[in-house]
């Protein structure tokens, strides 16, 4: 995404860095000895130097979120959270690290209601506030995988992060424009403003953006480490900025102060949990398990497409069945899905394919009404019910996240989206350091419903949409992806999956095509493309099709994907267009045709 960079910094081996010659970022690369897709040129660029220094595909998707820490600090910072998958070659396992911020034990399942209303707060003054921020979950997140599946130290793998911030990186049009859409509330808060807004205004694209206090910020956790954040003086600064949002006295706006206390960092933990699986097509799809919604609507459709006939020359029918299921599937994800701490998620059966059959007699030629109603994994499974109970309208959810694939030499791969929710989370920066802060706990359903699997409670995680997935094939690894986008993430995911798995396309094709996202909701919204391409074939079947509105205007997600061609040759594909388009690197690009 960021194509100019002041700086290219080199990971040579712990403790050495050197200047490395800049190359224009490009969507898609094939090689040898690791491979890398992100949406941004440094990010990448990291990754790559990292594994070119010896380090395994853990170590370099923890530098390059650090970088994107600095270059995409809107949706990627130490003030978020986010999940990852990683395939492990040596023992031939898929691991899960779950960093999803958590509520704090202040929070109720009233919190974000206005006691003079007796409704839920705007969601826009819920975004902006110091009550929409969970516990930051990125830096314990890191910790734990880089003790389980890392080989070198934090305090080297940030080095590369610290050089892009002090030299700083050019901006670009995207860069410019997620400041843009944010200038009138970066404004009213005054560390923001002058970390974001120089001279009042959004950074001019071509001009070189600097944030020394990430830099310094990043040295301290060098050297004093994650304790320094959960229990020490950076967590002190966090919950000060939470609870007195240091907002312009003369802003009219008004920031909710938040409930976050220093025990809530001291308490938090990042999490093991085993993946989600289901096997498609001879495939087993590993993904995230709740309090991520990706890996069980993942599962869910495919599961249900499994038992349908297989796409012929004319993907219009394909296409209509995943639209279909994903229907479906958005519906049990809305009635199941919460924090499995805090409430029954009945995962084994929502992937069950008993309960897959009962799903998918539902699916007809012609497009159902939604919301349709959710189904009852219950374990008992005959015929085809009708679901007695209503259906639950899509909650919001913010679409602004990253995802980044990693492989290395020794065939390791890494799938790891993170996020601060909104394009610029909370709009809170820490006085003095540099990051933004999350506005997660929107996640949460804001106005109490009752048998909501996603109600606030203290020390909950949100439901997630984000969906790492691995994909492997004869018990190895074949793709690995993943996408931002909000509760799109799921239907990006599968839609590339549909694309390359039975639509023939290779993985460029399958992430380049355009996008239809049906989540359970009146209109099935697209791409323009789309559109244009199947609009009238999925009309006649009923389906009522409208443009994508966005943030980005008209554009689905921004995927980062890669794929084993054969055993260590790997192609990394970013967006070619969508963000402006991504970042695709390998150590050792291949010379002359790549199969």
């Amino acid at each position: 995404m960021f194509t100019g960079l002041a700086t290219g910094l080199a990971l040579l081996a712990p403790g050495r860095v050197a200047a490395a010659p800049a190359a224009p970022p490009a969507p898609v690369a094939t090689g040898w000895g690791g491979a890398v897709a992100t949406v941004d040129a440094d990010a990448s660029r990291t990754a790559i130097e990292v594994l070119r220094s010896g380090g395994n595909a853990m170590d370099a998707a923890v530098a390059a979120v650090a970088t994107l820490g600095v270059t995409e600090p809107y949706v990627a910072a130490l003030g978020g959270g986010g999940f990852l998958l990683h395939y492990d070659a040596r023992t031939g396992r898929v691991q899960t690290v779950d960093g999803r911020e958590t509520a704090p034990a202040k929070m109720g399942e009233r919190s974000f209601v206005d006691p003079a209303t007796g409704r839920a707060i705007p969601f826009e003054e819920a975004v902006t506030s110091g009550l929409s921020v969970g516990v930051p979950g990125t830096l314990a997140q890191w910790d734990l995988a880089l003790r389980r599946f890392g080989s070198r130290p934090l305090g080297t793998l940030l080095k590369p992060a610290i050089g892009v911030a002090e030299r700083g990186f050019t901006v670009d049009q995207e860069f410019h424009d997620q400041t843009a859409v944010n200038a009138a509330r970066f404004r009213d808060i005054v560390p923001t403003r002058r970390l974001f807004l120089p001279g009042g205004a959004p950074p001019p694209v071509g001009s070189t953006f600097r944030n020394p206090d990430l830099a310094r910020t990043y040295r301290t956790l060098a050297e004093r480490g994650p304790d320094w954040l959960y229990g020490g003086g950076l967590g002190r600064e966090v919950v000060a900025a939470v609870r007195r949002p240091p907002v312009d006295p003369a802003a009219t706006r008004r920031v909710r102060p938040g409930l976050l206390a220093e025990g809530d960092l001291a308490r938090y933990r990042a999490l093991s949990r085993p993946p989600t699986r289901v096997r498609y097509r001879g495939l087993e799809v590993y993904g995230m398990a709740p309090p991520s919604s990706g890996g069980s609507t993942v599962g869910e459709v495919l599961n249900i497409l499994a038992g349908l006939p297989r796409p012929g020359a004319d993907p219009v029918p394909a296409l209509h069945r995943y639209l279909e299921a994903s229907r479906l599937a958005y519906a049990d994800r809305g009635r199941y899905i919460g924090d499995p701490a805090y409430v029954d998620v009945p995962l084994r059966e929502l992937l069950s394919p008993g309960f897959a059959a009962e799903r998918r007699c539902l699916v007809t030629g012609r497009a159902a009404a939604s919301p349709v109603p959710p189904g009852s994994p219950d374990g008992r499974y005959a015929g085809c019910p009708v679901p007695a109970a209503a259906g639950r309208p899509l909650t919001a959810e913010g679409p602004q996240t990253t995802h980044l694939v990693v492989a290395d030499r020794w065939g390791n791969v890494v799938s790891y989206t993170v996020t601060i929710e909104q394009f610029g989370g909370s709009g809170i920066t820490v006085p003095g350091r540099g990051f933004l802060l999350n506005n997660e706990l929107t996640d949460f359903t804001l106005e109490p419903t009752p048998g909501d699997p996603n109600l606030p409670a203290p020390g909950k995680r949100p439901r997630s949409s984000m969906a790492p997935t691995i994909v492997l094939r004869d018990g190895r690894p074949w793709l690995a992806l993943g996408s931002p986008g909000g509760s799109t993430i799921i239907t990006t995911v599968l839609q590339i999956l549909l694309n390359r798995i039975d639509l023939g396309m290779d993985l460029p094709a399958a992430v380049a095509a355009p996008r239809a996202t049906q989540r359970n909701t009146p209109q099935t919204l697209a791409e323009l493309a789309f559109i244009e391409r199947y609009g009238a074939g999925l009309r006649a079947l009923g389906h009522d099709l409208a443009v994508f509105p966005g943030p980005p205007a008209g554009q689905i997600g921004a995927a980062a994907a890669l794929e084993f061609l054969r055993p260590g040759l790997v192609q990394a594909v970013a967006e070619p267009v969508r963000r402006h388009g991504g970042s695709a690197r390998v150590v050792h690009p291949v010379v002359g045709p790549a199969r």
